[in-house]
C-alpha cells in the first residue's frame, strides 16, 4: 500500500480522494520513504512539491542507520516537512491560491524546525486540533506519530550532537550468545582462534546430518511434517516436477553448505557399508576367485563413473533424483525412479530380516547347546515386534541413537572377520575354492556385487550438504576405491579360508564361542537398528503418493498413515519369509532387479538427454545403459531358475553337537 501524502503543490483542496482514501500504514510509509530523493544528504536538494524550494534543515548528523536506512529521526523529519500546523491555517484559507501556498510554505518551514538544533526540540502538540483539517480523519495518524516521535526525541538523555556508530561484534558468535550452547561454540571458537586452528563446523558435528540426508534419500524431500509448526495445514514438502495449489510456497531446505571433504568422506562409508560385504564371501563361491575379483572391480568402476554421472547431471538440473527424471522424460519416468528407489529399500529391509533372523538362530543354538531350535520364520516375524514402533516415529533424527550403535556394531564384526581370517590361513592354509570361475552360478554374482553398493540414494544429498560441492567428484573417487578394496579383501580373504563351506552370511563360519556370540549379537543387532533407516524412504515415498495431508491435525489420515506402515513391515516380514531358505539368491534377485536401474541405467540415461553432446560421450551412456539391461534380464533370468531347481538348498554348516 502506498503511503498517502498529506499535501501537495495545490494543498489539501488539490489532494486526491484515492490518496486520502487509506488509512496510515506506518510500515509501508518507511518503505516508501526509504526509497524517496527526499532522503537524500541536504535536504535542500529534495524536489518541492509546494512550487517552492524546501528551507534547508541542517543537520548535525547524516540520519542513517549503520545499514544504510534512515533512521526514525530522520523519517520523522521529514514526514515533519510536509504536515500542516493547524495554528498556522487562518480562515480565509480559500482564498487565492498564491496565498495557501506561501502559508503553507511556512507551515513547512516551522515544522522543519522543530527538528532543528540537535538537542532541542519543540513538540506543537497538535494531534488535538489535526480534526480541524480537511481530510483529517484519514491522516490523524501521520500527525499521531509524529507527534509521539518528538516526545519520544525530548526525552532522550544524551546529546545529539554526536552519533556514534555501533560496530559489529568481531566475533560472529558473540552475536548468538542466547542461543542454546553460545557460551561453548563461543569458548571452542576462541580457543580454536588462539591456537590458530580453524573454528568447529558445528552442524557437521552431529550425528544426526548423516539421519537428515535419509530424510533427503534421493534427494526428495521425504520429511514427515508432523509435529511442525511452520506447517499450519500440515501439507507434505515433497518435491514435485509441476507445482500445484497444494504445494507449499516454502519448501523445507536439504542439509546444506556445512559439510567438508574428511566429513563427507565419513558419510560415503556409512551410506555404502551395510551388509553387502557379510554376503561377497557366498558369492565369490558362486561367481569363482577371478572372475568374482575381476567383475566385483568392474562393477565398482562402472558405479563409480554412473555416480559422477549423476552429480555432473545434478548440476546442469538441480533437482531431486526424481524430478531429473521427469524434468528430461516426463512424469512417467519419475515414478520409475521413485518406484525404483522404494522398492529397493523394501528388498533391502527384506535381506537385512533374513539376515537377522539367520544370526539370532545360530545364537540362540549356541548358547543354548542346540537345545533351542526356533524355526527361522518365526524369527523373522518376531522382528515386527521391533519394525513397527520404530516404523511410526515421523522424525528420522529420532533414530540417531540406533544408527550410530549400528555402524560401531558393523565396524567391530568386521575387524574380528579379518583377525580371525588371517588367523585361520596362517593355520590351516588355503581352503578348496574355484579359482578362475564357477560355471553354473556365476551370473549370481553380479545381483550381489551391486547389491554391495547399496548408497546410490545418498549421493545427491551428501553432493549438496558439502560446503565445497565442487569437491564431490574427488571425495567420491577416493572413497569408491578404498571401498572396493575393503569388499574385495572381504570377499577374497574369506573365501579362500573357508573355500566350499562357506556360509551366505559369513559370519555363521566362525567359531562358537563367547567372543563370537557378543560379536555377531553385536552385528544382528546393528542390522535390526539399521532397518528402521533403510526403511523410512521407502515409507515416505509410497505415503507422498498416496496421502495429500501428514495428518497432523487430521487423526483419521493419521492413523491410515499408521496402518500403512504396519502394513508395509507385514509385506516386508513375508518377502523375507518367502526368500530366506535361499538368502544368496534372494540378495541377487533384489540387486538384479532394484539396484541395477538406480546404478546402471537411470545416471546414464539422464546424462545422454541433458549433458552428451559428442559422440564419446553418447556412446558410453549407452554401453552402461545396455549393460544394465543385460544385467537386470539375464542374471534375473538365471538366478530365478536356480532358485527355482528342483536341488534342495545346501544345509547351513552344523554349528555345534547337539546336547
Amino acid at each position: 500500500m502506498s503511503s498517502p501524502r498529506p499535501i501537495n503543490a495545490q494543498g489539501f483542496g488539490g489532494l486526491s480522494n484515492e490518496g486520502l482514501s487509506e488509512s496510515f500504514d506506518r510500515s509501508s510509509s518507511l518503505a516508501r520513504l526509504q526509497d524517496d530523493t527526499i532522503f537524500s544528504t541536504s535536504p535542500g536538494n529534495a524536489p518541492s512539491r509546494l512550487g517552492h524550494d524546501l528551507t534547508p534543515v541542517e543537520s548535525h548528523h547524516s540520519g542513517y542507520s549503520q545499514s544504510g536506512h534512515p533512521n526514525e529521526d530522520s523519517i520523522a523529519r521529514a514526514v515533519k516537512r510536509h504536515l500542516v500546523d493547524p495554528s498556522s491555517l487562518q480562515p480565509s484559507a480559500s482564498s487565492s491560491p498564491t496565498s495557501s501556498t506561501v502559508d503553507i510554505t511556512r507551515t513547512h518551514s516551522h515544522n522543519a524546525s522543530v527538528f532543528d538544533d540537535a538537542g532541542s526540540v519543540h513538540s506543537s502538540h497538535y494531534t488535538s486540533s489535526i480534526h480541524q483539517l480537511p481530510g483529517a480523519s484519514v491522516t490523524h495518524e501521520i500527525y499521531k506519530w509524529t507527534d509521539n516521535m518528538e516526545d519520544q526525541l525530548s526525552r532522550r538523555k544524551r546529546t545529539q550532537s554526536v552519533s556514534l556508530q555501533r560496530s559489529a561484534p568481531s566475533d560472529p558468535h558473540l552475536a548468538r550468545l542466547r542461543d542454546p550452547g553460545g557460551f561453548r561454540r563461543h569458548f571452542l571458537a576462541s580457543k580454536a582462534s588462539k591456537l590458530g586452528r580453524q573454528p568447529p563446523n558445528w552442524m557437521a558435528r552431529t550425528f544426526t546430518e548423516f539421519l537428515a540426508l535419509y530424510g533427503h534419500f534421493g534427494g526428495e524431500d521425504l520429511s514427515d511434517e508432523e509435529g511442525d509448526d511452520s506447517d499450519d495445514e500440515g501439507y507434505l514438502g515433497h518435491a514435485t516436477a509441476t507445482p500445484d495449489e497444494e504445494t507449499p510456497l516454502i519448501q523445507q531446505e536439504p542439509p546444506q553448505g556445512n559439510v567438508t571433504a574428511s566429513k563427507a568422506v565419513f558419510l560415503l562409508i556409512k551410506a555404502f557399508f551395510g551388509t553387502g560385504p557379510m554376503f561377497l564371501p557366498k558369492a565369490f563361491a558362486n561367481g569363482g576367485l577371478t572372475f568374482s575379483c575381476v567383475l566385483l572391480t568392474f562393477i565398482a568402476v562402472v558405479s563409480l563413473y554412473s555416480f559422477l554421472l549423476l552429480v555432473e547431471t545434478r548440476n546442469k538440473v538441480p533437482m531431486s533424483f526424481g524430478d531429473i527424471g521427469g524434468h528430461l522424460y516426463g512424469p512417467l519416468m519419475r515414478y520409475f525412479v521413485l518406484a525404483s528407489i522404494a522398492i529397493s529399500q523394501v528388498g533391502f529391509v527384506c535381506a537385512y530380516m533374513v539376515f537377522v533372523g539367520q544370526n539370532v538362530q545360530a545364537l540362540l543354538e549356541a548358547v543354548s547347546n542346540c537345545e533351542w531350535a526356533v524355526p527361522l520364520s518365526y524369527l523373522i516375524w518376531g522382528q515386527i515386534a521391533v519394525f513397527v514402533p520404530l516404523a511410526m516415529i515421523r522424525k528420522i533424527q529420532k533414530l540417531s541413537v540406533f544408527a550410530l550403535l549400528a555402524d560401531v556394531f558393523i565396524m567391530l564384526g568386521v575387524l574380528y572377520l579379518f583377525y580371525y581370517d588371517f588367523l585361520t590361513l596362517g593355520r590351516r592354509g588355503i581352503a578348496d575354492v574355484e579359482w578362475v570361475i564357477n560355471p553354473v552360478s556365476f551370473p549370481m554374482f553380479v545381483g550381489t556385487a551391486v547389491f554391495t553398493f547399496e548408497g546410490v540414494g545418498l549421493v545427491i544429498p551428501i553432493t549438496e550438504s558439502m560446503k565445497h560441492p565442487e569437491q564431490f567428484p574427488r571425495v567420491l573417487t577416493g572413497t569408491m576405491i578404498g571401498l572396493a578394496a575393503v569388499f574385495l579383501a572381504v570377499g577374497s580373504v574369506s573365501y579362500l579360508t573357508f573355500g566350499k563351506e562357506v556360509q551366505t552370511v559369513i559370519l555363521l563360519n566362525l567359531p562358537v564361542n563367547p567372543l563370537v556370540n557378543v560379536l555377531q549379537g553385536l552385528y544382528a543387532l546393528a542390522i535390526c537398528l539399521s532397518i528402521p533407516l533403510q526403511l523410512f524412504p521407502a515409507i515416505r515415498i509410497i505415503e507422498t503418493g498416496l496421502f495429500t495431508r501428514s495428518g497432523k491435525y487430521n487423526p483419521v489420515v493419521k492413523w491410515e498413515k499408521n496402518i500403512l506402515r504396519f502394513g508395509i513391515v507385514v509385506v516386508c516380514a513375508v518377502v523375507a519369509t518367502a526368500g530366506s531358505q535361499d538368502l544368496d539368491k534372494f540378495v541377487s534377485v533384489i540387486g538384479s532387479v532394484c539396484c541395477v536401474p538406480l546404478c546402471f541405467l537411470f545416471p546414464p540415461l539422464f546424462h545422454y538427454r541433458a549433458i552428451a553432446t559428442t559422440f564419446r560421450q553418447k556412446a558410453i551412456d549407452l554401453s552402461i545403459i545396455a549393460f544394465s539391461l543385460v544385467c537386470m534380464v539375464y542374471t534375473t533370468m538365471i538366478t530365478i531358475s536356480l532358485w527355482f531347481d528342483e536341488a534342495a538348498p545346501a544345509p547351513p554348516v552344523p554349528r555345534c553337537t547337539p546336547h
